[in-house]
């Protein structure tokens, strides 16, 4: 299918480069993303020739802003069954995303907030450029993290989770590395150099072996399976319905303070 919201772009060695293309919107996430991303994480499961996966943001200042803003304007206004069924397609897409048979590389540079920390969490490793900033920004809209948490708490633990994962605060490439999230932290222009070096060893791998390497370890890792998804999207459900998120999603596209705000 053709794609407007992303790009995948596949060169002679087998590396796919899956590129998050709307840069006028810091590639914050929308349905039609979603979407895309979903079909082409069955396009490259799919494809025998693929033997690597590089994700990438196509704005030099994100990698990915989170949730787009006429999205949350349509979940605001949602009935809690739309709610839950927009909230399946992202876990959806990130679940596909978590169990392709290739390894997926990540390659993170400026803004990541958000469903961006998901986007990363679900790569096998990531890049990060120096003076990258994160943060998982839902608290201060009175919501929670819920579709992207089974995917951040694998990569970080809950114990190093816990030092963001409820503050909203924003935090440095530096700090991400030590949470887990990154891998290695190079500056700006050394990334693309060390993200082939990162290809490197996959190329001559065999594609079964890595295949199936990766699912090994998603088994003796953190179950995310249906129940857990199923879980998430019922919490984000009920957050929804709170004061607090009413108040915080008003708040927001009202640009006042929360009224919890000092």
């Amino acid at each position: 299918m053709p794609f407007e919201t992303i790009t995948l772009a596949t060169d002679p060695r087998g590396v796919a480069t899956l590129t998050l293309n709307r840069p006028e919107k810091h590639n914050a996430m929308n349905a039609q993303m979603i979407a895309e991303l979903t079909a082409a994480a069955d396009q490259i499961a799919a494809d025998s020739g693929i033997r690597v996966v590089i994700l990438s943001g196509g704005n030099l200042k994100s990698f990915c802003a989170g949730a787009d803003l006429g999205w949350m304007r349509e979940q605001m206004d949602a009935d809690r069954a739309t709610r839950m069924a927009e909230a399946r397609k992202l876990a959806d897409m990130l679940q596909k995303l978590n169990t392709l048979p290739k390894p997926v590389i990540g390659r993170v540079h400026g803004n990541a907030f958000g469903g961006g920390i998901g986007l990363i969490s679900v790569c096998d490793v990531a890049i990060g450029a120096e003076g990258a900033k994160m943060a998982l920004t839902e608290v201060r809209l009175g919501l929670i993290p819920a579709t992207i948490s089974p995917y951040v708490i694998a990569r970080m633990g809950e114990g190093r989770a816990r030092r963001v994962f409820m503050s909203a605060r924003v935090f440095e490439a530096a700090e991400a590395k030590d949470l887990g999230l990154l891998s290695r932290v190079v500056m700006p222009e050394a990334l693309d150099t060390i993200i082939e070096r990162e290809v490197a060893p996959y190329l001559i791998a065999s594609p079964a072996a890595v295949a199936a390497s990766k699912a090994l370890a998603r088994s003796l890792g953190p179950t995310i399976d249906a129940a857990v998804i199923d879980d998430t999207i019922t919490r984000l459900a009920d957050t929804w319905e709170t004061d607090d998120a009413r108040e915080g999603v008003a708040a927001f596209f009202e640009k006042r303070p929360a009224s919890w705000d000092f």
